[in-house]
């Protein structure tokens, strides 16, 4: 008998002990997430929408026909960032036409463009002015004042990050390191570094490209046009004569790029602090250029 009670027993004793053990699953929560319109959806407007055509010009087609003979050419989808670059550089922007034209050349869906144009903050999906200002506000750069160039920047041609100014000549981007960290702080213009770079040099040169700009007739619009980005001083500015590196358009001193320091490249400012003299080692370094 105690026998044949023994497995009841049993199976009662577990489910009595079994409240004792508590579950160790944990229930997982997520927000919703928020994703970026600017970067992820396209909505039309007067300049991007698929009624308006593109097409590539005949220089830039001779130019595809190159790039694309660098690749097989069952791999030529390889070649969309170049093409993409190239339709920016024609259009001004990477407009939704503009990437399903690269998709028709390439015989690749549209989509895989999309992902690619929205993936690299390079492309610029919305127009931009004819000078695009990128600065950098990266660790090195803002140790440096990149805040001050920021501020400078926006009082300058009375913007603020991800704005054009009215008359369409300058675009403000605040962007992530750009690898000149010795120079910082520093801004991209277009394709263009301009390095070492204090507020009030800054602001000379915003105000050299615009002059040269109007008086070249590359601005499309009469000089002295502009409210408060034509604001500021009225010429260059000593700070860019002081530079002493740059060339004339127009009749208007405009800066190279470069450093705005006085040095030519990254080297130290307070000259070499290495490599001063002969090496301690029993090395000897060879001073004929001849083979041994």
């Amino acid at each position: 008998m105690a026998s044949s009670l023994a497995p009841w027993v049993l199976r009662a004793s577990a489910r009595a002990a079994r409240p004792a053990f508590r579950s160790q699953r944990r229930q997982l929560h997520a927000s919703t997430p928020q994703r970026s319109e600017a970067i992820f959806v396209h909505r039309d407007s007067a300049e991007n929408n698929l009624k308006i055509p593109f097409k590539f010009n005949a220089t830039n087609e001779k130019l595809i026909e190159e790039v694309l003979s660098r690749y097989p050419s069952q791999y030529k989808k390889a070649a969309v960032m170049p093409l993409l670059d190239l339709g920016q550089r024609q259009h001004g922007f990477t407009s939704i036409s503009v990437m399903n034209e690269v998709a028709r050349l390439l015989e690749m869906p549209p989509m895989r463009v999309y992902e690619v144009a929205t993936f690299y903050t390079m492309y610029n999906r919305d127009p931009v002015g004819k000078f695009h200002v990128q600065c950098c506000t990266t660790t090195p750069c803002q140790l440096n004042g990149s805040d001050g160039i920021m501020k400078a920047i926006e009082e300058h041609l009375g913007i603020h990050h991800g704005e054009t100014t009215p008359d369409k000549m300058f675009t403000f981007t605040e962007v992530e390191c750009l690898g000149a960290c010795v120079n910082a702080p520093m801004v991209q213009i277009n394709d263009d570094f301009y390095e070492d770079l204090t507020p009030e040099t800054t602001k000379s040169l915003l105000t050299a490209l615009r002059q040269a700009a109007e008086k070249t007739g590359a601005s499309g619009m009469a000089a002295g046009m502009g409210g408060a980005s034509a604001s500021g001083e009225g010429k260059s500015g000593a700070h860019i004569e002081e530079q002493g590196r740059g060339y004339e358009a127009g009749g208007v001193k405009v800066p190279a790029p470069g450093p705005f320091s006085g040095r030519k490249t990254c080297e130290p400012l307070a000259g070499l602090t290495a490599l001063t003299s002969e090496p301690w080692a029993n090395d000897k370094l060879r001073t004929d250029g001849a083979l041994d």
